[in-house]
């Protein structure tokens, strides 16, 4: 367990950082972009809207638990997580052309790319081969 006497590698803060980052844009692109088809009833938006805030809510535990706990299998979900986003950015591309949604998409996905590599880099790669303390 990581405490006060437990520094988080340099590497680790980043991915950490950067992966809660993409999670703050996400959450506030859902907040302030309209992406429910309006042939939606209201319970199913509702419906939507609870599942998007549970998978949130999830996604901050899993990097919790990479970050924080040295869970490797925390760290693979989030990866094969983050593979599902580009290629649902591929697909939307395909489908309706290159919009802001898609915009901000990327931006996410990048952020996610990016705090990713830097949990597999440097001096994160002891973190994850060592226990949990």
């Amino acid at each position: 367990m990581t405490g006060p006497d437990v520094q988080l590698p340099r590497n680790v803060f980043y991915f950490e950082v950067l992966l809660n980052l993409s999670l703050l844009i996400d959450v506030l692109s859902a907040a302030f972009l309209n992406r429910m088809p309006d042939d939606l009833t209201d319970s199913s938006k509702l419906a939507l809207n609870f599942i998007a805030v549970a998978m949130t809510l999830g996604f901050f535990q899993l990097i919790w638990l990479a970050a924080h706990r040295r869970k490797n299998w925390a760290r693979m979900v989030l990866l094969a997580a983050m593979m599902l986003s580009v290629g649902s950015i591929i697909t939307s591309v395909g489908e309706t052309g290159f919009q802001f949604s898609t915009f901000i998409d990327v931006i996410s996905t990048a952020l996610t790319a990016l705090g990713l590599s830097f949990s597999f880099t440097g001096d994160a790669q002891d973190w994850f081969r060592q226990p949990e303390r």
